[in-house]
């Protein structure tokens, strides 16, 4: 593997936002979440849960409910009193109507997806028209006091279940009118506190489930207002609640960061009688469980912790292994971090504000794992707050460190930033040309001399950088045929004579720089690319897809390369290929042209070609092993992975030079601290 000097950095303050909302998609396998900053992310199961697409908060637009209608269409609204629609090919709102009832608790699409309905603060529910290019405000259903915090259609849609405090009403929705209403608390003496009804859903059956601020999972006959079933699951609120297409099964999420399933099963062997049963408790989150989603094979929960965890449901796994992993997702499955590897700089992308960091030094050497004291400390040396309300889509800095670059939805900034002893300044570059906003990506050259921008529909802009503090627009680069879709991911040769950009639906087009024209399209694959790069001495693009995939393609060849097909042939060990965190970053050390350093969460890889790739037998991560091995046996056990997860979560992992290496990490811990205290649960013994 090689030894190196590595800056260990655990300064990036990062602080994910926690999970608001859930919306699945069953016909797509895709799963939509809203967090609590306003950002919106999709995930697609099918390309092995990769986060594909992430629109970008907003400080005045909140997302308390998402959802999924005809024609792939996404939804959301909020407590800014507006229904949003969005551009799941340009990541932004496509367009926006104002719900006319206050700020939106809550909204549920009927089950054909032409009608959706809201929940407002003045109590009233709205049903909107789906139509081609937004929605249409239909009419008003019966209003009464009290804001509506949850919503349900009948799946015949023709009646829906309104939540709110103390009571839930069911509306006809031909006639508008209130045709049920229950109070949740009537059978419970001298009650002092409301009973907020968090959550609701309408079976196919007549039954209506509920869940409260009291920890009850509640089933109701909606047509005789009767307590069917009663199930205290938490001595604090049940805060979410999601039913399986099948009705058979239900997850609810508290506010104790615990997840219960529900299942309807026979009161006994053969019975036809069946009872709703708490079967499963899991307690994968520390904080609030607002939002649950259940789709045929797993439950789905999310956190005020920020976590993402899908749990498979074993018995509907057809084999036991791989697919019936649990996983987890903390941090976005794209990069917040940039380096300038000539200044030893790193710049950090907050969701408004960056931070530049000049990295610490040593005089000292040591012996492999010890830690060398430094000589000069880590330097802050500049904050850049972006005005306005919208968060940062992308961020980046040179190599020389001199220019600094970020979008956000409508304005593109770029900064000429001068050192000069100990001192900073940065000045902002006037009259940026106007490109196609937003901006999705940004790299340097290694030269610094020009900056890339990816842009929508497929396109890349060249903007060429001016000293002392100016730039001009170079040229715009074009797919030969028609994208819909935003580049999403751009890598440049060191010799300046190459680019290549991934849109959104997976394409990867390779550019010629010298000439300005397009030189040719890697082959299709069927899954989402997560990282590429082109090596400095060879230009091969070396790509990583969300399956865990490693593909070689030779740029001037226009072909895939010997060892690619040797991969493609023999196949990648079954432990690289099982794990549920995607390639986020590759790169390459000009010492060893045949490794490649690449990383993702939990792990950092150098990977050698010239060693022969490890079969299913062999001990993928063996470096332990192979230190206390003497040296002939170590000999026959050597493969092409080299792996380290002594770095973890690992947010960025890059080459300085040739023996250094940069690793930011972010401790799970580290930020727990700064949320808010969870719900203590008292436990036995304690």
């Amino acid at each position: 593997m090689g030894e190196f000097e590595v800056h260990r950095v655990r300064f990036f303050g990062l602080v994910p936002a926690g999970v608001r909302c859930l919306a699945y998609q069953p016909r797509g396998g895709r799963l939509a979440l809203g967090r609590t900053d306003g950002a919106v992310e999709v995930y697609n199961f099918a390309a092995n849960y990769f986060q594909e697409k992430v629109i970008p908060g907003h400080e005045a637009r909140s997302v308390e409910a998402l959802c999924w209608v005809t024609g792939d269409r996404l939804f959301g609204a909020g407590l800014g009193g507006e229904i949003a629609e969005y551009d799941l090919s340009r990541l932004c709102v496509a367009c926006s109507v104002d719900g006319g009832g206050g700020p939106i608790w809550s909204m549920a699409a009927n089950s054909s997806g032409t009608q959706l309905a809201i929940g407002c603060e003045d109590g009233s529910v709205k049903l909107f028209q789906v139509v081609p290019g937004g929605i249409q405000f239909e009419r008003n259903l019966d209003r009464r006091k009290g804001r509506i915090l949850c919503l349900s259609w009948h799946p015949s849609d023709t009646h829906i279940a309104a939540g709110s405090i103390d009571i839930f009403r069911v509306l006809d929705v031909s006639s508008g009118q209130t045709v049920q209403r229950v109070m949740v608390n009537y059978h419970v003496h001298k009650v002092k506190r409301e009973c907020i009804v968090w959550s609701i859903a309408f079976l196919s059956s007549g039954t209506i489930v509920t869940s409260d601020s009291f920890g009850r999972v509640q089933f109701w006959d909606w047509e005789r207002g009767t307590l069917l079933e009663s199930h205290t699951v938490s001595t604090s609120s049940v805060l979410s609640l999601a039913v399986s297409e099948k009705e058979d099964s239900i997850v609810v999420g508290t506010s104790t960061g615990a997840t219960y399933q529900f299942q309807l099963l026979p009161v006994k062997m053969g019975s036809l009688e069946k009872r709703w049963v708490r079967t499963k408790p899991f307690q994968h989150h520390t904080h609030d469980v607002r939002a649950v989603a259940h789709s045929s094979t797993a439950l789905i929960s999310g956190g005020l912790d920020a976590q993402l965890v899908i749990r498979p449901l074993m018995e509907k796994m057809q084999k036991k292994g791989y697919e019936a992993a649990l996983r987890k997702f903390t941090f976005p499955h794209r990069r917040l971090v940039s380096c300038a590897r000539k200044a030893r700089l790193l710049l950090f992308q907050f969701s408004q504000h960056l931070e530049l960091w000049r990295l610490g030094s040593t005089n000292e050497t040591g012996k492999d794992g010890e830690v060398l004291p430094l000589c000069r400390m880590p330097e802050h040396l500049l904050q850049l707050k972006s005005k306005g309300p919208e968060h940062i889509y992308c961020s980046c800095v040179s190599p020389c460190g001199s220019w600094v670059a970020y979008s956000t939805a409508s304005r593109f900034h770029l900064y000429r930033v001068q050192y000069e002893n100990d001192s900073v300044s940065v000045k902002k570059v006037p009259k940026v040309p106007k490109l196609l906003l937003p901006a999705y990506q940004l790299q340097f050259s290694t030269d610094s001399d020009n900056l890339f921008v990816a842009s929508a529909r497929g396109s890349v802009h060249i903007l060429q950088l001016l000293e002392p503090g100016s730039c001009k627009h170079l040229h715009t680069y074009r797919p030969p045929s028609e994208c819909p879709e935003a580049v999403y991911l751009l890598a440049v040769s060191s010799d300046g004579h190459w680019l290549a950009a991934v849109s959104g639906d997976w394409a990867i087009h390779i550019y010629n720089l010298k000439c300005f024209k397009h030189h040719c399209t890697v082959p299709t694959y069927d899954c989402a690319v997560t990282a590429l790069a082109i090596h400095p001495i060879t230009n091969n693009l070396v790509i990583a897809y969300s399956d865990q995939q490693l593909f070689e393609f030779s740029i001037p060849e226009k072909q895939y390369t010997a060892w690619s097909r040797t991969v493609q042939n023999q196949g990648l060990h079954k432990v690289w290929l099982e794990r549920d965190s995607p390639i986020t970053h590759i790169t390459f050390n000009p010492k060893n042209p045949s490794h490649i350093l690449l990383h993702d969460t939990y792990m950092f890889c150098v990977l050698d070609k010239s060693l022969p790739l490890p079969d299913n037998s062999a001990l993928l991560m063996n470096q332990s092993t192979l230190k206390q091995l003497p040296e002939t046996a170590r000999q026959r056990q050597l493969h092409a992975f080299k792996i380290c997860k002594k770095f973890q979560p690992l947010l960025f992992a890059d080459l300085l030079d040739e023996n250094c290496l940069v690793m930011v990490e972010r401790p799970i811990m580290d930020f727990k601290t700064q949320l808010p205290l969870p719900i203590q649960q008292k436990k036995f013994g304690t």
